[in-house]
């Protein structure tokens, strides 16, 4: 049995399953439970319908947890790990709950099952969605091991509590592991009984919002945690792609291997045919090793010819957006209330702004990578992934295969920040092994390969507009956004639908449906269908969320001082927590209110408005939630920036970030994921982008692509509000603020407005100048 064989073993069994239970759930069950795309209120809750004993002889009162004969509890995470520890976050909820020793708990990282429900990692879910069912999960296990203890201490569970690990009565108690090995449990529960059972109240709480060891942190220290690019198979051979002009459209026309067969090492190449559509017009090298498919793909010569974006730019796809915001007849509205034209054709004054973000790479550290099979009739896929919901029906329909035939493997991501939501990397892999007859194929692609193979965030374009009355107040509003909807290219049946009962990519949008009473609202969101032919436009880490604040925080700001006013106060004005913005249970609870608060807190924090700094040196806010309106994180930020008026540089001085997200599960996780937003929000406004040039990305390493480096990392302060309401999402929020916090202080020190991110500093240097003129 080969290494990763003895992983999905130990895998299966730590799970409970064994190869007849898994042929029988993937056989019995199919795949229409998994795939499903569960949203809020119908993800699936998932028990078993009759007890079951794994063969370790733990139990399992549910299939998301196991107690060992020896004490282990092992939980089981279908959430992908990148760095986020969200093992450790998962597995504390069940644990504390359950009152498990924590010093025997261990997580169990799974692989596509039906039985798991929907498999996905992003968007600041996996807390969120895992709350209650968790919790459930953990009394469950309580439950069984209090009833069953106090039989074995003779006595009744009113008498007993659970501790650590143990079940106490008086000065006498009994192991969890002990329990299960003298009465082996096979309690089994409805899920509408456990709805019903009780749960541990905040102040009870040992486990969550304590600091606590990451489970996962040993493995990654020693290096035996494998990622995906660390799998192997014996008997495997590598390849690497040789990627077309476009993404989409170009056919090979020849394909000369002359100068490739001359690389010891080079086996053959591949004209893939892709029934998906995933990978049109790839040739793969394959090779007995990796250094030699590097160097063959780069000496084969191929002719395609291109499709028709080939000679597409990124402003080609910003004028686009433009002509669709100015045509009112095109989009989806998530708010389209009654009186908005009419506020308008009687306004004392309309304030308008555009607002643009450039096209931004994921540029994760680990690149992109899957390993593929077929073994005993099935297609096993190994690699790192956010989706496997997603991209495993990609994957049967690229091989022409029922579902049931395909299993992804898990592994750690080497970072993913919403690239490896998109499996499209796994495609191709599983092509190249079908043309080998299933051979082990190990696909991965070089930097530049994954570079213009991202699927990065669409450039965008923003209009955002404002009626105002005779007394200058907000009497309606406008938004309109329009870019590249990964959603609808992706996973179209996931989209919402808007208030005109038309589909929309909600990551699209998200964050310019914002808590402000402003009057009748319009927010419109338009599918930039020219960046979706050149492109596949992917999630991005907060994804619209990223920049969508970043136009209604700089126009806000710029509004208030249009009319005269404080931009905080004129903020708080307008979070009267009214209508739609009073929030809801039990995911917005408190609504606008809790966003003034965190704003409140910011500017008692940062001293804005009354700190004395240095010339062309200030401090700009913005406050928005994230990652979206049904589940918000209330967020505030400010950036101390510094500009020089000789070069145009723009430093960051200092971020303040005050959060409100509910219940934190993780402090450290949660510190660490808002410290990694903020600074990546810092990166997108200031340093890094690409540019479409020739229906392609410019940039294909770090010399020309330049994301935040060491140096520019200024001073970051955190503060999260204390709650018991539930759990709210921390992977995204960091990011939304800061890009609009930054342009308001550039504002604030030298007086001039910008408009497009990143900030360069011509673009600083040119409004210097047209102020100076003016």
């Amino acid at each position: 049995m080969g290494k990763l064989e003895q992983i999905a073993a130990r895998q299966d069994k730590a799970a409970g399953l064994t190869t007849s239970r898994r042929g029988f759930l993937l056989t019995a069950m199919g795949s229409a439970l998994m795939f499903g795309f569960a949203r809020e209120g119908k993800a699936a809750q998932l028990y078993p319908a009759s007890a079951t004993m794994p063969g370790n002889g733990a139990f399992e009162p549910t299939i998301w947890c196991s107690i060992g004969p020896d004490g282990t509890v092992n939980i089981n995470v279908i959430r992908a790990e990148m760095g986020q520890h969200v093992g450790t976050a998962l597995a504390r909820i069940i644990a504390d709950e359950m009152e498990a020793d924590w010093d025997k708990v261990q997580i169990t990282q799974v692989d596509t099952d039906p039985k798991w429900g929907l498999m996905v990692t992003g968007g600041s879910w996996s807390v969120w969605m895992t709350w209650d069912q968790f919790r459930q999960a953990g009394a469950a296990a309580r439950s069984v091991m209090v009833e069953e203890g106090a039989k074995l201490l003779g006595t009744t569970p009113a008498n007993c509590v659970a501790r650590n690990g143990r079940v106490i009565a008086g000065s006498k108690s009994i192991s969890y592991g002990d329990i299960v090995s003298k009465v082996h449990p096979t309690r089994t529960f409805t899920p509408e009984e456990m709805a019903k059972l009780p749960l541990k109240p905040a102040s009870e709480r040992r486990l969550i919002g304590k600091d606590v060891k990451s489970l996962d942190i040993p493995a990654k220290t020693t290096g035996s945690a494998i990622y995906g690019i660390d799998a192997k198979l014996e008997g495997m051979v590598y390849a690497r792609p040789k990627l077309p002009p476009t993404r989409y459209g170009a056919k090979v026309v020849s394909v000369d291997e002359t100068e490739a067969k001359k690389v010891k090492g080079y086996i053959r190449h591949i004209v893939l045919e892709d029934p998906s559509n995933t990978v049109p017009g790839w040739v793969a090298v394959i090779a007995s090793s990796y250094p030699a498919a590097i160097r063959a793909t780069d000496a084969l010569k191929v002719t395609w010819t291109p499709g028709k974006t080939a000679n597409v730019s990124e402003q080609d796809i910003i004028e686009h957006g433009r002509k669709q915001i100015a045509d009112k007849t095109g989009g989806s509205c998530v708010f389209n209330d009654d009186g908005v034209d009419d506020a308008f054709k009687s306004a004392k004054q309309v304030f308008e702004r555009t607002y643009t973000c450039a096209s931004v790479l994921h540029y994760q550290l680990e690149p992109t990578n899957a390993l593929a099979r077929l073994q005993d009739g099935k297609w096993e896929v190994h690699c790192g992934n956010q989706w496997q919901s997603l991209f495993l029906p990609v994957i049967a329909k690229a091989l022409q295969v029922p579902e049931t035939d395909v299993v992804m493997r898990s592994y750690l991501l080497g970072g993913g920040f919403g690239r490896r939501l998109n499996g499209d990397y796994a495609v191709p892999a599983a092509l190249i092994s079908k043309a080998l007859g299933g051979k082990a194929v190990k696909l991965i692609l070089t930097r530049s390969d994954d570079m213009q193979f991202d699927s990065f965030r669409s450039p965008s374009i923003q209009t955002v507009r404002v009626a105002l009355d005779e007394q200058k107040q907000p009497k309606g509003w406008e938004h309109h956004a329009s870019a590249g909807w990964p959603t609808r290219v992706m996973a179209a049946a996931f989209m919402e639908k808007g208030a005109d009962g038309k589909p929309y990519d909600q990551f699209a949008i998200a964050g310019a449906d914002h808590w402000y009473d402003v009057g009748p609202m319009r927010v419109r969101a338009l599918d930039n269908d020219l960046a979706s032919d050149t492109f596949r436009p992917g999630w991005l880490r907060s994804v619209s969320s990223g920049w969508t604040p970043w136009a209604h925080e700089a126009f806000l700001d710029e509004l208030a001082h249009e009319l005269g006013k404080d931009p905080v106060d004129f903020r708080l004005s307008l979070l009267t927590a009214k209508g739609r913005n009073a929030g809801k249970a039990p995911d917005s609870v408190g609504g606008a209110t809790r966003q003034a608060a965190v704003l409140k807190r910011l500017v008692e924090k940062c001293g804005y408005g009354k700190t004395s700094l240095p010339k062309d040196t200030a401090i700009g806010i913005a406050t928005t939630f994230g990652q979206e309106r049904a589940m918000p994180t209330w967020t505030a930020g400010a950036a101390q920036v510094h500009v020089d008026r000789k070069t145009g540089v723009v430093t960051c001085q200092k971020i303040w970030l005050v959060l409100d997200a509910g219940t934190i599960i993780d402090p450290d996780g949660a510190a660490a994921q808002t410290e990694g937003g903020a600074l990546w929000g810092l990166s997108m406004a200031l340093f890094e982008n690409t540019e479409i040039v020739n229906g392609n990305v410019r940039d294909r390493n770090l010399n020309t692509y330049t994301p935040i480096r060491i140096a520019d990392a200024p001073e970051i302060d955190i503060e999260f509000v204390e709650s018991t309401e539930k759990p709210m999402g921390l992977g995204e929020p960091g990011v939304t603020t800061i890009g609009a916090a930054i342009a308001n202080g550039v504002f604030n020190a030298v007086g001039i407005r910008l408009r497009h991110q990143p900030i360069r500093p011509a673009d600083v240097l040119k409004g210097l100048a047209e102020k100076k003129s003016a």
